[in-house]
């Protein structure tokens, strides 16, 4: 069997629990693509893929799912590579997946119509060739921004109970990993479906005081505007808790988080990332960017670039703007190409000297690091280290950091 996933961390975890119900099924000679939608270079390396693997194994039944296959099915059903694309609302479905091994039939599984309600499944990842493993807490979006496809293909947001999440956490640290990611499409939307009024901060303390035995709890990107004042106190104070907080910024113009219809502004991030900082000094932040919104100009791009260096941000994901179908943003005046080439450079090259800053003040210390593989690591907060002798993969060790690349710390034992 062949796996291939595309984007986010929400479907590393869907491909892994698929993994898992096509082994308990004995899905012979399958080839699955998870495949994301996000940007248009996304979907196009989605279908690049899928014809790629099709043609490595070529008697293999080719099965799709994700983002893009569930927003773009019909071209997905007409190539003559894929024999079946599976919804997204079904995709974790293990009587969907039955029937797609026992009737042999191609074509699309799923919800065509109507709103996207996930599917819950009682069958846990088993993530063997993982060193951490990443556990679904909320799916979907109810917010509307005007740049992005996603909500078209996962749905309004809907949250994981908290029983699920400790049991299946507390069968993960059973299994060995000594660190959990709680991902999903908006998780700090989480519990707002739920009775009792709880939010994202509340679930990580019950995760923490009633697991602990997990040694380290991270959390993926998050939205600035939706964190809620027991999350920032648990940053803050507790150790277990990762002091790494991805955010989904995009830019740092108020005029163009306007447009893109985010619910934070510039201001909101810079105090938020100084608060932190300034409680918890060892905590890093990475942000998602977008270059050459629709009607940014020259002087509302510099206002992100300000943004890197007044929020000290370490991590940069940069996307050039593209447009993707059916959202506002594409009927909205277009940067040129050009330009947004430019600006995506000056971010990655802004990109590149954060990094090695950070990389200089870690040198001569000595770090507690997460083995991903028997030469590569992640520090607590998350800046990648290599060794030059190999060390057990998903074991923590404290090593000593003495010397640094241009993308990564270098240590020993």
């Amino acid at each position: 069997m062949k796996f291939k996933t595309l984007g986010c961390r929400l479907n590393t975890f869907e491909t892994e629990t698929i993994k898992s119900i096509t082994e308990k099924l004995d899905f012979k000679n399958l080839t699955f693509v998870n495949t994301c939608s996000v940007t248009k270079e996304a979907a196009k390396n989605s279908k690049k893929y899928v014809r790629q693997l099709k043609k490595s194994s070529p008697n293999n039944r080719v099965v799709v799912s994700g983002c893009d296959a569930h927003i773009d099915k019909e071209t997905y059903i007409n190539m003559p590579e894929v024999d079946v694309v599976v919804g997204n609302d079904v995709k974790i479905d293990e009587a969907i997946w039955r029937d797609i091994v026992k009737s042999g039939q191609s074509g699309f599984f799923g919800n065509s119509k109507g709103k996207l309600r996930q599917a819950k499944t009682k069958i846990l990842p088993n993530f063997t060739k993982r060193s951490r493993a990443y556990l679904e807490i909320q799916n979907g979006c109810d917010h509307s921004c005007t740049f992005c496809i996603i909500p078209q293909g996962r749905g309004p947001s809907k949250s994981v109970a908290t029983k699920t999440i400790l049991e299946k956490i507390g069968n993960l640290v059973d299994q060995g990993f000594k660190e959990i990611v709680l991902t999903g499409v908006d998780i700090t939307s989480w519990g707002l479906d739920l009775a009792g009024n709880e939010k994202l901060g509340d679930l990580v303390i019950r995760i923490l005081d009633e697991i602990p035995r997990l040694p380290r709890l991270r959390l993926s990107s998050l939205d600035v505007s939706e964190m809620d004042d027991s999350l920032l106190h648990v940053f803050k104070t507790n150790k277990r808790m990762m002091p790494h907080l991805h955010l989904s910024l995009q830019s740092g113009n108020n005029l163009i988080l306007k447009r893109m219809k985010r619910r934070h502004s510039r201001e909101q991030a810079i105090d938020l990332c100084r608060n932190l900082k300034a409680a918890r000094p060892e905590l890093t932040f990475g942000a998602d960017l977008i270059a050459g919104f629709p009607t940014e100009s020259d002087i509302m791009f510099l206002d992100t670039i300000k943004l890197v260096n007044e929020c000290d941000i370490s991590w940069l994901h940069i996307f050039p703007y593209s447009i993707r179908p059916n959202t506002p943003a594409s009927r909205m005046p277009q940067v040129n190409k050009h330009e947004i080439s430019k600006r995506s450079k000056a971010l990655r090259d802004l990109a590149q000297q954060k990094k090695i800053q950070h990389f200089a003040k870690l040198k001569e210390k000595t770090l507690s690091v997460l083995m991903e593989s028997e030469f590569k690591g992640r520090a607590e907060d998350f800046t990648e280290i290599t060794t030059s002798t190999p060390l057990k993969t998903g074991e923590i060790y404290a090593l000593k950091v003495y010397n640094y690349s241009s993308d990564s710390l270098i240590a020993k034992d």
